[in-house]
């Protein structure tokens, strides 16, 4: 008798993942699922378009990765305020060379994160792009270091 209360039990909460997956997918306007019949249309000007389901795994993975990155884009502003050479304005100056070879050690992601930091207008540096040799004298100019919330 216990043992088919423990089975039943285990049915149900199956049953209950299915039911809640089906649901899902009945809503997701990606799945291939032919049963979707009530599936959201996409809409651009949406303010959740392209944002993952609040609450979600994926929200939660994406709010640790923006963290992670915004510690690394401060870390980089401390490393180009340590090594560079200040200006009378406050700014800080560093030849691409330079921060390269100092930064080698740190993170192999140093011209992705002088991107970010670029659009977030923490610096500059001329140019889209900044290659290892070919632009090592190319200036960074860091305008601000970002405060640690």
């Amino acid at each position: 008798m216990m043992a088919n209360q423990g089975i039943s039990h285990r049915v149900n909460q199956w049953q209950k993942f299915c039911n809640d997956h089906k649901e899902k997918q009945m809503i997701n306007p990606f799945s291939d699922w032919s049963g979707a019949s009530h599936r959201q249309k996409l809409d651009k000007d949406d303010p959740n378009y392209g944002r993952p389901v609040e609450g979600s795994m994926t929200e939660y993975r994406g709010q640790k990765a923006g963290e992670l990155i915004s510690g690394e884009i401060i870390e980089l502003c401390h490393v180009i305020a340590d090594l560079g050479r200040k200006n009378a304005d406050g700014s800080f100056c560093i030849s691409f060379g330079q921060l390269f070879e100092a930064y080698t050690t740190i993170s192999n992601k140093l011209v992705g994160m002088l991107m970010r930091a670029r659009k977030q207008k923490l610096l500059t540096f001329p140019g889209e792009m900044l290659f290892q040799r070919r632009d090592d004298d190319v200036i960074i100019t860091l305008f601000k270091i970002p405060s640690t919330q």
